[in-house]
């Protein structure tokens, strides 16, 4: 593997597996306004996809496996977008030969798997990271700031919500078919479990409760709530399919004042609707609101960029510094669903260190 040097700049030859949503969108999209990477070969078996990616790239080899990938001593970096029960198999043969990782969240459909890789990428010296996007919306982004100004004073609480409505399951969806790593605590709770735990580490305990609302559905909704006892703090996390009212994304509750934001941030829409980046931040309109003892004040949404992901990447391959998302932050996040569930079956509250 060698690294090119392109006009005095490092530049990172990427080979990106998968060409679904995020492929195409989180990860094409996002790497396409980076100098720092060139995607030279994408794998997907889709004749439609493989036509759209050549579109998208016409200078990248299209191919229809990983093994294209691995064998080139060219690529430098594979990106792992495919559905979540392959996460682990792929993963495990870039590994093998000698790339460094991203792969897609969630990391893994099971702890163990998430362990086996990073032994491997440790013992190999290699880069593994999980793709956790939503740590650069912009919504998220504020309240992270809001929390460390300390206007809210002490946080006493927070509700972070990801609400769709989709009364119909889609029978050709991977995500909601009975797989490993399926359903919504594993898509949508992953990005909110991950932010808990950017914002205040791992909790002492966990309850969650796990719902099957639609017909024929895997996990559709679920409510996890994680408690940390020396910050006297509660931090609740909901996703569900069938919320077809405006809640709030974020609730922060705190000793000194209430804030709450609403809506979703725009890169996704953008992205999808093949826009390039800089993509220009919410309205004011969508501007969150912090309450006060006597007064309200609008606090402007910071502009999020998923492109600050992979410029973390880049620095922690090219200059050995620390992944935006460490393996071990994605191995917790999934040890986390898997005791969600373990709460949800039992019934009761589950002591996250005994169980880590």
């Amino acid at each position: 593997m060698k690294i090119e040097n392109k006009e005095n700049k490092t530049v990172i030859n990427v080979g990106l597996v998968g060409y679904g949503l995020s492929g195409r969108f989180f990860q094409g999209g996002v790497l396409r306004g980076l100098k720092e990477f060139d995607i030279k070969m994408i794998v997907t078996t889709n004749p439609e996809k493989k036509f759209q990616a050549k579109l998208d790239f016409p200078r990248a080899e299209i191919v229809d496996n990983i093994d294209e990938i691995t064998k080139n001593d060219t690529i430098d970096l594979v990106i792992i977008s495919t559905p979540n029960q392959l996460h682990f198999e792929l993963a495990n043969k870039a590994l093998d030969a000698g790339k460094h990782v991203v792969i897609e969240k969630p990391f893994t459909p099971d702890s163990l798997s998430a362990k086996a890789l990073i032994e491997k990428a440790e013992k190999l010296k290699l880069v593994l990271s999980a793709y956790q996007n939503r740590r650069y919306d912009g919504d998220y982004l504020t309240l992270k700031s809001l929390i460390a100004s300390g206007n809210l004073g002490r946080l006493v609480e927070l509700e972070s919500h990801f609400d769709r409505f989709r009364p119909e399951v889609k029978k050709d969806g991977w995500r909601e078919c009975s797989l490993p790593g399926s359903g919504v605590l594993f898509d949508l709770g992953s990005h909110l479990i991950d932010q808990a735990l950017d914002l205040f580490g791992m909790p002492d305990e966990l309850y969650c409760d796990i719902a099957r609302q639609r017909q024929s559905s895997e996990v559709d909704q679920f409510e996890m709530i994680l408690y940390y006892e020396e910050k006297n703090l509660k931090v609740t996390l909901k996703a569900g399919s069938l919320v077809n009212v405006v809640l709030p994304r974020f609730m922060a509750l705190g000793t000194k004042g209430s804030y709450a934001t609403y809506g979703l941030d725009p890169q996704e829409n953008a992205l999808r609707c093949g826009e390039s980046y800089p993509i220009p931040a919410v309205d004011e309109e969508s501007y969150g609101i912090l309450h006060e003892e006597d007064n309200q004040k609008v606090i402007p949404t910071l502009t999020g960029d998923y492109r600050l992901y992979y410029k973390g990447i880049y620095e922690a391959i090219v200059n050995k510094t620390i992944p935006p998302v460490t393996a071990l932050e994605a191995y917790q996040v999934i040890r986390l669903i898997e005791l969600g569930h373990m709460s949800d079956a039992e019934k009761r509250r589950i002591s996250v260190k005994d169980n880590i």
